[in-house]
């Protein structure tokens, strides 16, 4: 399946009965591997929407601020996920978010 065939399928699951965090996770991060950043970071917004405790969107949020240049916007989605990751005992995703935030703040 091609990316764009995966993209195109996963939004035409929004809206319907499986929309939720984990579909617009899977939506934010293939946008984000296929170099669309602005739309990726509203999906994991839009995740984020439905469970606010999902460490795993936190991190791929901060990612995605990085990659449209928004520093700023990238140290406060690692806090907050490192808060949420700490809330959770997730303690990998913790340490990662931890390394990617000290990378950001240089």
């Amino acid at each position: 399946m091609s990316r764009d065939a995966l993209i195109a399928g996963l939004r035409s699951q929004c809206g319907g009965p499986r929309d939720g965090a984990l579909l617009r996770y899977a939506l934010g991060n293939a946008l984000l591997e296929a170099g669309d950043a602005a739309a990726a970071i509203e999906e994991f917004r839009h995740a984020l929407r439905f469970d606010a405790r999902y460490s795993a969107a936190w991190k791929l949020l901060g990612k995605a601020c990085l990659a449209a240049d928004d520093r700023a916007g990238a140290a406060e989605a690692w806090r907050q996920g490192i808060a949420v990751a700490q809330e959770r005992g997730d303690k990998q995703a913790e340490k990662e978010m931890v390394v990617f935030l000290r990378r950001a703040e240089r």
